[in-house]
């Protein structure tokens, strides 16, 4: 089963998180089938960058993601996209 999670990356102390697209049963920063954006909680604001049309692509095929994934892609106003695009279909 494919899960769109966070990888850890940075130094310690100093984290920062690519959303990746992983199989589950993989190590958290293990191999990873495609990057789908970045987080940075460093920042002030907090930066998000999320490719849309990678995590659309994903959610379409089945992939469940993490709950701090799910609520990383609702302030992006991906998630909403997706319910719109299966309540169209």
């Amino acid at each position: 089963m494919v899960k769109l999670r966070l990888k850890r990356m940075g130094a310690k102390k100093r984290p920062f998180y690519r959303i990746v697209a992983s199989d589950s049963r993989n190590k958290r920063d293990g191999i990873v089938i495609e990057e789908i954006g970045y987080y940075n909680p460093i920042t002030d604001p907090v930066e998000i960058k999320v490719d849309e049309e990678k995590a659309l692509k994903w959610l379409n095929t089945g992939a469940m993601p993490t709950d701090t994934v799910k609520n990383l892609l609702s302030k992006t106003g991906v998630m909403k996209k997706f319910h719109e695009q299966k309540r169209g279909k």
